[in-house]
């Protein structure tokens, strides 16, 4: 936690607002995406769906293939409190809607379901997309699904992300989007950045959560944004963004987004 506080207070001291932004195409990002204070209509879908979860007091086992959690001591846990301490808050919710929205990406890759409230986010901002969401978990996946089998355009896979990786062969290349939120360790944030970078083209959008969530989260960031692959980065605290745009100076933003 003190690791946590440090990196935010350096984050603060280093970061800035569109004012601060010299790129056209990160300025446009910025003021019209992260910065869009429309009511979108969906908000009210992803409230809804947040409730219905919040009030589901039963309790799942959940497997954890990832680096585990700093608030749940068993991996008996209830539903309601997932949402409530683990899950993607109602704002970022919200702000990965806008990200789709304006990107309008038509294929998207989700690594680390959960509960599926970042699905419906991610569904939500472009209707006609092809989601596919990797989850390890047997049973926050089936949850998932039962909450949005209405939903027609989520392929929902149950599968260890390393698994998917090298037994698909990536069948369905070029993700025009994909969002790491599956496994917060330095090692393997790096397999799979690695494992994915053959299907970026040149409009490619990742989102990686959880950048500082530890010293090796923070290493693994620093190293992908020093890949020669890589052209713009964008550091939201929590999220960090990751752009392939060889018409781009390579540079690298740390700006304040209001999660």
């Amino acid at each position: 936690m003190l690791q946590l506080i440090k990196s935010y207070l350096k984050f603060l001291k280093n970061s800035t607002n569109q004012h601060g932004v010299h790129s056209p195409f990160v300025y446009s990002l910025v003021t019209k995406c992260f910065y869009d204070n429309k009511n979108y209509a969906e908000y009210e879908i992803l409230k809804k769906y947040r409730k219905s979860l919040l009030t589901n007091k039963d309790f799942i086992e959940v497997t954890d293939f990832g680096a585990g959690s700093r608030v749940f001591k068993s991996n008996k846990r209830q539903i309601s409190k997932i949402v409530k301490t683990a899950g993607i808050s109602s704002k970022r919710a919200k702000l990965l809607f806008r990200v789709v929205n304006y990107f309008q990406p038509t294929t998207i890759l989700e690594i680390g379901t959960s509960l599926g409230l970042a699905t419906s986010a991610l569904s939500l901002g472009n209707k006609t997309s092809k989601i596919i969401s990797l989850e390890g978990c047997s049973n926050t996946i089936t949850i998932a699904k039962s909450q949005l089998q209405d939903i027609n355009n989520i392929e929902f896979i149950n599968t260890r992300f390393e698994d998917y990786f090298q037994n698909s062969k990536l069948q369905t290349p070029n993700f025009q989007l994909i969002y790491f939120d599956g496994n917060h360790s330095k090692k393997a944030t790096l397999d799979y950045f690695e494992l994915l970078l053959p299907t970026t083209t040149n409009e490619t959008v990742w989102i990686f959560d959880d950048i500082h969530w530890s010293k090796d989260m923070e290493e693994a960031w620093e190293i992908i944004k020093k890949h020669p692959k890589v052209r713009v980065t964008i550091d939201t605290f929590q999220w960090g963004f990751v752009f392939f745009r060889t018409e781009q100076e390579k540079e690298h933003f740390v700006v304040r987004v209001l999660f």
